[in-house]
């Protein structure tokens, strides 16, 4: 009989935001007189804006004319599209990219997983720690995140790195030896950013230590505070030893349209066992050009007209919007007694839950007794447990309505 991958095997309970949903709908069915305000999963509600849906359109109507016509597309990103992120991303930073060291793809969670195509399974993997779930699950899958122990709640062949208010939510350079560490920043869960010099550690530890650091900055746009990197590429040498995923999706409010990028230099190189050097921008290039057939050429247009005068303009207020919401959530918690962190610069706020409870404990009583839905902390890891998060992309009425019960 056929086998499976029994790595899956090794995943712990359900993917947390499945599980949230499961509750929720339980709940629903059990009340459905109750009016929920949802906070936990970090969709957007804001509308695209009109820009946005004017290139969606003309490319539409592209399609139905034999001369403007688009079948199969290139599978790294049409020139457009790959031109205007080199140009409005990272040379107006000061920053060298060539558009052919960027691949547009589907979605950043889809790029963080598929990038374990190209590095071996024998590689030791660190996390932040709270982390988003992708991260490890994804190394569970491949067999590089070891076996796991509930005594510890970690797996064993991966190195936690704690990120809690003890150390500033800054996290310290691993003691053992590792070969990859995901960094998200803005960080999803908690908010929270690393300044320039913190940076540059990471990127003078990586290539001292010849390790790859895969930078998620997904929520990039929402930086307000100066000396914060909006791309882990401003720090010398980095283009080394790291590789940076970026997306659409909060930025300019693709989470259904779909479309985000990777960049992958040139200068990054790793080993094979007979310790031969091997370009990973070349690697990627031949993933992507066997496993996907590309972003569609509307969507493409669509993500091309978010670097126009106008596109720029009209997702800075979409952006400003969740932001003031993200302000009303961290102001209406401290005023209501609780301890919070980030929503300054990302659309999530990270609490500590009351004493006496659990983060999930937390969860449930939160909906039962107020109807808010957010994320309890225990489900990014370890060092998760005792915080809950909070998400700033819901309606404005929404906000103040949540506040307002959770100020009672």
């Amino acid at each position: 009989m056929f086998k499976i991958n029994e790595n899956y095997l090794e995943l712990q309970d359900n993917y947390l935001f499945s599980t949230i949903a499961k509750k929720v709908d339980e709940y629903k069915r059990k009340n459905p007189e109750k009016e929920i305000i949802k906070m936990g999963i970090g969709d957007v509600t804001r509308p695209i804006v009109p820009c946005i849906i004017d290139a969606m359109h003309k490319a539409v109507d592209e399609m139905k004319n034999e001369s403007t016509f688009r079948g199969y597309g290139p599978e790294q990103g049409y020139d457009f599209l790959r031109e205007k992120i080199a140009q409005f991303d990272y040379k107006k930073r000061n920053i060298d990219i060539s558009p052919d060291e960027i691949f547009v793809s589907d979605g950043s969670k889809c790029d963080v997983a598929n990038i374990l195509d190209i590095l071996g399974n024998e590689n030791k993997v660190a996390i932040t720690d709270p982390v988003y779930p992708v991260y490890l699950d994804t190394n569970v899958m491949i067999g590089a995140a070891g076996k796991y122990s509930k005594e510890t709640g970690m797996y064993e062949n991966t190195v936690y790195v704690p990120i809690k208010a003890e150390n500033n939510f800054v996290p310290e350079l691993p003691k053992e030896k590792v070969d990859i560490i995901y960094l998200c920043l803005p960080n999803n869960p908690t908010g929270t950013v690393l300044n320039k010099v913190e940076l540059k550690k990471w990127v003078d530890y990586a290539k001292e230590n010849k390790l790859l650091i895969l930078f998620d900055s997904a929520y990039e746009r929402y930086i307000t505070e100066k000396d914060i990197p909006h791309s882990i590429y401003e720090i010398e040498d980095a283009k080394e030893v790291a590789i940076e995923f970026r997306s659409f999706s909060k930025t300019a409010g693709f989470t259904g349209i779909r479309c985000a990028y990777t960049v992958v230099p040139k200068e990054l190189k790793a080993l094979t066992k007979e310790n031969k050097e091997v370009g990973l921008n070349k690697l990627w290039n031949r993933r992507m050009s066997t496993k996907f057939n590309g972003v569609s050429y509307i969507t493409q247009r669509a993500a091309e007209s978010v670097y126009s005068e106008e596109g720029q303009k009209q997702i800075e207020e979409n952006i400003a919007y969740y932001m003031e919401n993200a302000k009303i959530i961290r102001e209406g918690l401290n005023k209501a007694g609780y301890v919070t962190y980030g929503g300054v610069n990302a659309p999530y706020i990270w609490l500590k839950v009351p004493e006496g409870l659990t983060s999930w404990e937390f969860f449930d009583k939160l909906l039962e007794e107020k109807q808010i839905v957010g994320t309890p902390g225990a489900g990014f890891g370890p060092s998760g447990e005792g915080y809950f998060r909070l998400t700033a992309f819901g309606t404005r009425e929404n906000t103040i309505n949540a506040m307002k019960r959770m100020s009672n």
